[in-house]
């Protein structure tokens, strides 16, 4: 993090702590996914810290933000990103985000349309609107991240690392340390505390709402990446204009298990924006 700004703002009631690369540059805001935290974008930031501003918060009851004790919700999520732009003056940054994070860019640009330049999906949790809510299913995967956490929590930094290393070989080496912290730092409140599931049930009339340049990037469901193709095709449809990159051979973490074509892809629509 050499020469890189970090403070607090309060924004939706809570105390957001962010990371910042600074300069006069095009802003550009890092939306995490759940248990990372802002320095989780360090390889990205790092990346493209000489054409933008990179401003990487860390969301409610991760890093070192607060967490209220109201609970957690999408919509919760989104105003803290719309507060967090607001609080720092940013006038239409680029917005993007993975997985959680993506699901909070993206809702943002929809109900506030004026909000963003363009934004950046990588793998959100888009899905089929579905009949009927299955409580039993929200909460045994709650579960199991919670068990995970517990575990993490249970290891030593190195320890850490060293997991994630044997677990990951595909992931660069500036990928390890701010995974590893993330989950030290990560309150289990944010898991004992979510009160909705995360993306609202149809989220193409959700796409029709947004009036932005939008860049999704998918990657192979059978690795375990959430988009499938047919659920691209059906993003398209609500709204043509949306570009999709799908890269091959990489999962749910796309810019991990495949930096170099991902941010090739990043790097070409930025440039158009």
């Amino acid at each position: 993090m050499v020469n890189w700004l970090a403070g607090d703002v309060h924004a939706n009631g809570i105390k957001i702590h962010y990371y910042r690369t600074g300069g006069t540059k095009m802003p550009l805001v890092l939306n995490h996914g759940a248990t990372d935290n802002g320095l989780c974008w360090t390889p990205v930031a790092t990346a493209l810290e000489g054409q933008y501003d990179l401003i990487m918060p860390d969301s409610r009851w991760h890093g070192f933000s607060e967490g209220p004790a109201d609970g957690n919700s999408p919509d919760c999520q989104v105003e803290d990103l719309v507060g967090f732009v607001q609080a720092l003056g940013l006038e239409k940054p680029v917005l993007m985000g993975h997985s959680m994070g993506a699901n909070t860019v993206f809702q943002a640009a929809s109900r506030y349309p004026k909000l963003a330049r363009a934004i950046i999906l990588e793998d959100p949790p888009f899905r089929e609107p579905v009949a009927e809510e299955n409580p039993g299913q929200a909460q045994s995967f709650f579960a199991q991240v919670r068990q995970s956490l517990l575990k993490y929590k249970a290891m030593s930094r190195e320890e850490l690392v060293e997991m994630i290393h044997l677990q990951s070989p595909s992931w660069q080496k500036g990928e390890l340390g701010p995974w590893a912290d993330s989950k030290l730092e990560v309150s289990l409140n944010f898991v004992d505390r979510v009160r909705t599931r995360t993306m609202p049930d149809s989220p193409w009339e959700e796409l029709k709402k947004i009036e932005c340049p939008v860049l999704l990037i998918t990657a192979d469901p059978e690795k375990g990446a959430i988009i499938t193709p047919d659920v691209a095709q059906k993003a398209v449809q609500a709204l043509p204009s949306l570009r999709v990159v799908r890269i091959q051979g990489a999962g749910h973490n796309i810019r991990r298990e495949a930096f170099e074509p991902y941010m090739e892809a990043v790097k070409n629509f930025l440039a158009e924006v």
